[in-house]
């Protein structure tokens, strides 16, 4: 019996149950009722330190991701993406980019880029993506905007790109700060369904 296709999230809000946590439902909702297995990692709850920049990570050639010397629970974040066949990002904007959080997790995947000592520059390595990514940003600003002045989804796929996945869909859920406690408007919910069966799309 063939395995359940996976598909597995990372938060980066500092809150649960808020905007992009909804978004996220409702993508692994859509997935889910596609038959894949579907999970959230909150980074809140993870034990990831901020990368020290020793690039011992990056020193030893191959295409697998190098070893990094601090010990926390990114490894094993990373471990479940890699076993994923689809990853969805998602984080608010504060201040133009992704948060804190996920900005400590991105700048932790230098592990996947072969960058020796004497280099000019890194590059990644490997270029294959063998699996999908969905992205999901939240700001008060209006989606169009953020589109414009935010380097926030430059970073998501990025990530993505490092991770092994092809982006196959941007949602930014603009004017979200209207209310202390808002619920994802209702567009919102039907474009992030669309995302789930697209990330979906061609499994079965």
């Amino acid at each position: 019996m063939q395995q359940p296709k996976k598909i597995v999230a990372v938060i980066g809000s500092y809150r649960k149950g808020g905007i992009i946590d909804s978004a996220v439902d409702e993508v692994l909702a859509a997935a889910g009722e596609q038959g894949a297995s579907v999970s959230k990692i909150y980074l809140l709850d993870k034990h990831i330190e901020f990368c020290s920049n020793c690039r011992s990570c990056s020193q030893d050639e191959g295409d697998r991701r190098g070893y990094c010397a601090i010990r926390d629970e990114m490894a094993t974040v990373l471990d479940e993406l890699e076993s994923a066949d689809g990853i969805v990002l998602g984080s608010p904007v504060n201040f133009f980019t992704v948060t804190a959080l996920t900005k400590r997790f991105v700048e932790r995947l230098v592990c996947y880029a072969w960058w020796p000592w004497g280099a000019r520059a890194p590059r990644m390595r490997t270029t294959e993506r063998p699996r999908k990514a969905v992205l999901l940003l939240s700001c008060a600003m209006p989606a169009i905007m953020a589109r414009i002045f935010c380097g926030a989804p430059r970073v998501l796929k990025s990530a993505a790109a490092a991770l092994g996945a092809r982006t196959v869909g941007l949602l930014i859920i603009g004017q979200v700060a209207q209310q202390e406690h808002q619920a994802l408007p209702a567009r919102a919910r039907n474009n992030a369904r669309r995302l789930g069966y697209k990330l979906t799309a061609g499994f079965r």
